[in-house]
C-alpha cells in the first residue's frame, strides 16, 4: 500500500531566493513539479556540472525546489560486488509500482582513478525498470569523489521529490566509506549479504554491521540451508553490537531477487521501521541531524576549494609539497605556512 507522505513545509531559506530564475531555469523548475522526466534530467545534468555558472543556477533551481520535498522515502542500497544489487532493486522497483508507487534509483557508479570514466550501466542491468514510466533511473558517476558517492547525490535526491516520486532509492558502488556516505542521506540503510559471505565474527570486523538498519540475504534459492546459517551468524553478530536506534531491532531477511521471492516482506518491514521511527520522533529528528551534517559537510568542501584558489596557496603549494615529501619540511609546518595566507588576507 501507498505510505503516507509526511507534511510539506516550505523552507525560510527557498521562501526568500536572493534572485529570480531566468526563464529557462524557471521551465525545468516548471517541469520538475509537472513530473516530466525530460526537464528532470536536464535539472540533474544542471546540478552535476562542474562550471561555476551552472553551480549557481542549481542552487537557485534546488532553493526554488525545496518546498516541494520531503515526501518521499529515502532507501539506501548496499552490498559488494555480486551480492544482485541491481537485480534485487529492479524487483523492488517494480513491485512497488504494482503497488502504485512512483520510483526512482539514483545509481552512483565508480569512476576509474586512472581515466575519471564510468561504465553507467545500470540501466541494462535494470531493463525492465528503466523501460516503466513510473520509474526514473540515473546512473551517476562517482567521480572519484570520498566515500564513491557523487558529489550531487543530495541535490539530485531533493529534485527527485520535488518530481513527486514516493520512494527514492540510492544504490552505492559498495566499496570504502560508500556505505557511510549513502546511510547519511537516506532514512533506511540496507545492506545486502551473500549466503556464504563469511562467519560473522568478520561481519563485526566490516563495521557495516553497525549503521544497518535492515540487512538482506539475496540469492537465497541457491543454496537455503546456506542462507539459514548465514542468517543465524549475522544475528549472532547483531547482538555484539550496540543498535544504533533504541526503537528499532535490526532484523535479518532471506529473499531471491531474481525469482522476486520475500520481496513484499522487505517492503513491509521498511515500512515497519518507518511507523516505528516516526512514532518515536526519531523518524524526523534522523532527517534533521543529515541536513544539518550536509550543511558541514558543503562548510568543509567550500573552505577546501577557497583555500586551494588562494594565489599564494597555490603558489607555494607544490614547492612544500615537494619538501615534505622529501622530507625537507614537517607536515605539521607546511600547512601553517599555507593556511597563514588566508589569515593574512582576512586581516587585510
Amino acid at each position: 500500500m501507498p505510505m503516507n507522505k509526511p507534511e510539506l513545509r516550505p523552507s525560510a531559506m527557498s521562501a526568500a531566493a536572493a534572485e529570480p530564475l531566468d526563464a529557462v531555469d524557471q521551465v525545468l523548475v516548471d517541469g520538475v513539479l509537472a513530473r516530466q522526466l525530460r526537464p528532470l534530467a536536464k535539472t540533474i545534468t544542471l546540478i552535476e556540472s562542474q562550471r561555476e555558472d551552472h553551480k549557481a543556477r542549481a542552487r537557485q533551481v534546488i532553493e526554488s525546489l525545496l518546498p516541494h520535498t520531503g515526501g518521499a522515502m529515502r532507501v539506501g542500497i548496499s552490498g559488494v560486488p555480486g551480492v544482485g544489487k541491481s537485480t534485487f532493486i529492479e524487483a523492488l522497483g517494480l513491485y512497488l509500482i504494482e503497488q502504485g508507487l512512483r520510483v526512482a534509483v539514483l545509481a552512483v557508479d565508480p569512476s576509474s582513478s586512472v581515466t575519471g570514466g564510468s561504465i553507467l550501466g545500470d540501466k541494462t542491468r535494470m531493463e525492465l525498470l528503466s523501460q516503466n514510466p513510473a520509474a526514473f533511473i540515473r546512473p551517476s558517476p562517482s567521480a572519484c569523489s570520498l566515500g564513491g558517492v557523487a558529489e550531487k547525490t543530495r541535490e539530485t535526491l531533493l529534485v527527485c521529490e520535488a518530481a513527486g516520486f514516493d520512494v527514492i532509492i540510492v544504490e552505492t558502488v559498495g566499496v570504502g566509506q560508500s556505505e557511510t556516505a549513502v546511510a547519511g542521506m537516506t532514512d533506511i540503510f540496507c545492506l545486502l549479504q551473500l549466503p556464504n559471505a563469511g562467519d560473522d565474527l568478520q561481519a563485526i570486523k566490516k563495521g557495516i554491521m553497525e549503521i544497518a538498519d535492515l540487512i538482506v540475504i539475496n540469492k537465497a534459492d541457491i543454496d537455503p540451508s546456506a542462507a539459514m546459517r548465514a542468517k543465524s551468524q549475522i544475528k549472532t553478530a547483531l547482538h555484539m553490537l550496540r543498535p544504533a536506534s533504541p526503537n528499532w531491532t535490526v532484523p535479518v531477511l532471506t529473499l531471491s531477487a531474481l525469482k522476486k521471492e520475500g520481496i513484499a516482506e522487505f517492503w513491509n518491514t521498511v515500512s515497519a521501521y518507518r511507523k516505528a521511527l516516526t512514532a518515536s520522533g526519531e523518524f524526523d529528528a534522523k532527517r534533521r541531524h543529515q541536513a544539518l551534517a550536509w550543511m558541514w559537510e558543503m562548510i568543509d568542501s567550500g573552505l577546501r576549494s577557497r583555500f586551494r584558489s588562494h594565489p599564494r596557496v597555490r603558489e607555494e603549494l607544490p614547492v612544500l609539497a615537494r619538501a615534505v615529501e622529501e622530507g625537507g619540511s614537517t607536515p605539521a609546518a607546511a600547512a601553517l605556512r599555507l593556511l597563514g595566507h588566508l589569515q593574512t588576507r582576512e586581516q587585510g
